[in-house]
């Protein structure tokens, strides 16, 4: 929407996201991420951690889903969407601000794990879920005839998952 704040968030999940429906049918996750910036002290020659941004984030429909299905406590992601202040009084009759991102895309962080990419299908929004089926897109395996296929050495690739290494022969390039 126009005016929003926008804000994109790279850290890792402290929890599983949690998927729900509204009483329409319509899917929410819900989880948190953490940032903590990192900073080098020349004096002690060593790594030190700055001060955590714990952030809830809200993802709706088929985002949701997709988010519940690949993504788990641990796991590094990156958030882009729309940044929302919330006041309310707790049990005490304090008033408390949150701060909370409403997600428009999530996708796991590929610095450090591989993800395997499918496309899905069928209407989401109402929780019914179609079959996923693969991109087609580069390194979608394509039914096609070994003898016809220039590049065909014999050896089947395995499919790796999210946080899964691939099986490589010993005379394969490591990338």
């Amino acid at each position: 929407m126009a005016g929003e704040t926008q804000i994109t968030i790279m850290g890792n999940l402290v929890d599983d996201p949690e998927l729900r429906f509204t009483p329409n049918g319509h899917a929410v996750a819900k989880f948190r991420i953490a940032s903590t910036p990192r900073t080098f002290d020349k004096q002690a020659n060593e790594w030190r951690d700055g001060d955590g941004l714990f952030l809830t984030v809200t993802a709706w429909r088929s985002l949701a889903q997709n988010i519940a299905e690949s993504l788990a406590r641990g796991n590094r992601a990156i958030v882009h969407g729309a940044l929302k202040q919330r006041s309310y009084e707790d049990r005490d009759g304090v008033k408390r601000t949150v701060y909370e991102i409403e997600a428009e895309d999530v996708a796991p962080s590929l610095q450090r794990a591989t993800a395997a990419i499918t496309k899905t299908t069928g209407n989401a929004s109402n929780g019914q879920r179609g079959q996923q089926q693969p991109t087609g897109g580069y390194g979608a395996q394509t039914q096609q005839h070994p003898q016809n296929d220039q590049w065909n050495t014999g050896q089947q690739q395995q499919q790796s998952g999210w946080g899964q290494q691939q099986q490589r022969s010993s005379d394969e390039p490591p990338f």
